[in-house]
């Protein structure tokens, strides 16, 4: 992207990264994608961003480099940090200098030095009142973020919540789907062995359902699974 304008860049990365928000996409590949090109149009040394587990628990999902990564992993493991603060308060955390900053974030303070880091920014990945990760800015030199860079990194990191929000919501709506499939089918056959109930006891659609139901508890299994038992011991005869 050299010779080219921060905002060109920035529209030719939106654009880029708004063709990939598509079924089937690959949200890793998407967040890789947006750290490079944020160190890239930042200017910034690397760049990486930070997610929590099903547990809650921040993880490292992409990263510019093994050294941005090992810093993320720093914080995460001694709970201190830029990162780990952006993302519990859901505000921007700007660190001119982190030699300064060995009261607040001491281990991070020692460890950041110790990598070749000392400035950062990270910005809340959010969303209305729910907070879903960090984007985290890295930077060889101290000094203030220059402003148009803040905005353009809170731009990008509004597009990588967006991405990572369509992405769950594609994947609930396959399992919404999936269980809706399920109960479907799992109606069909249920209805299928009413019938057989009903013809071999000489009942009504009724009772023979109770006595479906009946089997199933007494026997602790799935309606579903009892009477797809009986469909096919039927069909056997």
């Amino acid at each position: 992207m050299t010779g080219r304008t921060r905002e060109e860049q920035l529209a030719e990365t939106f654009v880029s990264l708004a063709d990939t928000l598509v079924a089937d996409y690959d949200v890793v590949e998407l967040l890789h994608t947006l750290v490079q090109r944020c160190a890239e149009i930042l200017g910034a040394a690397d760049a990486g961003i930070l997610l929590p587990d099903h547990g809650g628990n921040l993880e490292v999902i992409a990263s510019t480099s093994e050294r941005s990564r090992l810093i993320s992993l720093l914080q995460l493991s001694s709970g201190e940090g830029p990162c780990v603060d952006a993302y519990e308060t859901g505000k921007v955390v700007s660190v001119d200098d982190i030699a300064a900053t060995s009261a607040r974030w001491p281990r991070f303070a020692t460890q950041a030095a110790g990598l070749g880091y000392h400035s950062m920014y990270a910005i809340p990945m959010r969303l209305r009142d729910q907070t879903i990760g960090s984007l985290n800015l890295f930077s060889d030199g101290a000094g203030p973020t220059d402003p148009q860079d803040a905005a353009a990194a809170k731009a990008l990191a509004d597009i990588a919540t967006i991405g990572i929000l369509h992405e769950r919501a594609i994947r609930e709506a396959d399992v919404a789907r999936e269980q809706l499939q399920h109960a479907l089918n799992s109606r069909v056959i249920i209805e299928q062995a009413k019938g057989v109930i009903a013809h071999t006891d000489g009942v009504d659609m009724e009772e023979a359902f109770q006595r479906l139901r009946t089997r199933a508890r007494n026997s602790g299994q799935l309606l579903s699974i009892v009477a797809r038992d009986v469909v096919e011991s039927a069909s056997r005869h």
